[in-house]
C-alpha cells in the first residue's frame, strides 16, 4: 500500500468529527483502492474509508450498503456500515478542487486469507472450499433478491468488460502493445464477446456479484470468513466471481487442486453445471484482460505492464486454440 499524505489525513480528522465519538483515535494503514484508516474508541474499533475520486458517486456507494445490508440478512458475513448520529453512512467533503466520499465500517478482527494460505498451504483446498460456499451464498441471494427502485451499480455485462464504455477502460489499445499483440487481444476480446452473447442473462447466472473476490479481500475470523471490499461490486455472470477467486493463482501447481476445492464448496450450496466449470478458462482470460485496463488506469501500481501483456497474448493464444 502507498503511504497516506498529510493532507489526506487531515481530510479524514475532518470527517471523522460527524461520527461525533467521544474520544477517538485516527490510525493511517495505507493507500489501495482508498485511503484507509482504523480508528480506536473506547470499546470498538471502526476502518475509515477515503473513496478514490471518480470511481463511484454517492448513489452508488448507499447502493453498495443497500446490497451488503441484504447480504448480512442472508448469513453472508459482510461489512457493517457505522451511522453518523444524523443516520448518514458517507460524509462528502470538498478535496483538492473536487469532492470525496468517506464511510466508516465495523472493524473485524482477523488475518487476510492470503497471508494464511502462503503460511500454510496444506489447508488451501479447505479454504477454496469455504470461498466456493461463500461465493455461492452470494449467488443465492443476489439470483433472487428484487433490487429495490433507485439502486445504481454498474454492469459487468459485454459492454462493461469489452466495450467503448468498459469499466476498466481499453486494454484492447494500450500503447505498451505491439502490433501483434494488439491484434491478438482484439481477436479474443471478439471472440469472448460472441460467447457471451450466446451465455446470455438469465438471473441464475448473471446477477450482483462481489466482482473481487481473491483472497486478499477474504478476512480469517474466529468463526468464519468475512468478505470486505465492495467496491468492484455489480452486475455480472457468476462464472466470472469464480474465475476471480482463483486467478491470482493462475499457473501455480495448485490451481487445479484449488479450482476444484472451489467448485466442490459452491456445490455444497448452490447447483453449478458442467458447462460452467467449462467456460471457466475464458473468463479467467478475461480476467487476465480487464486487469490490464484497471492496471493502467492505476499508474500508482507500477507503469511496466509489459510482462501483465504477455501473459495476457500468451492466454488469449491457449483459450482460442
Amino acid at each position: 500500500m502507498a503511504e497516506i499524505s498529510p493532507a489526506l489525513r487531515a481530510l479524514a480528522e475532518k470527517a471523522l468529527a460527524a461520527w461525533e465519538f467521544e474520544e477517538a483515535r485516527l490510525h493511517p494503514i495505507g493507500i489501495s483502492e482508498n485511503a484507509s484508516f482504523r480508528v480506536d474508541t473506547p470499546g470498538k474499533r471502526y476502518l475509515l474509508r477515503i473513496h478514490r475520486p471518480g470511481y463511484h458517486t454517492l448513489a452508488e456507494l448507499e447502493s453498495e450498503h443497500v446490497w451488503t445490508h441484504a447480504l448480512l440478512e442472508a448469513g453472508v458475513d459482510v461489512p457493517v456500515p457505522a451511522r453518523t448520529p444524523e443516520g448518514r453512512e458517507y460524509v462528502t467533503l470538498g478535496f483538492e478542487g473536487g469532492e470525496r466520499h468517506i464511510g466508516m465500517l465495523e472493524w473485524v478482527d482477523g488475518e487476510l486469507l492470503h497471508h494464511v494460505i502462503h503460511r500454510k498451504p496444506s489447508d488451501v483446498a479447505r479454504h477454496f472450499r469455504n470461498v466456493g460456499r461463500i461465493a455461492a451464498a452470494i449467488h443465492n441471494q443476489s439470483s433472487c433478491w428484487s433490487v429495490p427502485a433507485g439502486f445504481q451499480r454498474h454492469r459487468l455485462d459485454i459492454d462493461g468488460l469489452l466495450g467503448d464504455d468498459a469499466f476498466w477502460g481499453h486494454f484492447w489499445t494500450l500503447p505498451q502493445m505491439s502490433n501483434p499483440q494488439r491484434e491478438v487481444i482484439g481477436s479474443a476480446r471478439r471472440a469472448i464477446a460472441e460467447e457471451l452473447s450466446r451465455l446470455g442473462q438469465g438471473s441464475q447466472i448473471f446477477s450482483l456479484i462481489h466482482a473481487d473476490l481473491h483472497t486478499a479481500n477474504l478476512v480469517v475470523g474466529e468463526q468464519s470468513l468475512h468478505v470486505i471490499d465492495f467496491d468492484d461490486a455489480g452486475f455480472g455472470w457468476h462464472h466470472y466471481e469464480l474465475a476471480v477467486a482463483i486467478h491470482r493463482h493462475y499457473g501455480e501447481d495448485w490451481f487445479d487442486d484449488i479450482q476444484a476445492a472451489l467448485v466442490e464448496g459452491y456445490r455444497d450450496v448452490r447447483p453449478l453445471a458442467d458447462s460452467a466449470v467449462a467456460m471457466l478458462p475464458m473468463f479467467l482470460l478475461v480476467r487476465s484482460l480487464v486487469h490490464l485496463g484497471w492496471r493502467a488506469q492505476r499508474p500508482e501500481h507500477g507503469t511496466d505492464l509489459s510482462e501483465d501483456i504477455k501473459d495476457a497474448v500468451r492466454e488469449a493464444r491457449d483459450w482460442m486454440g
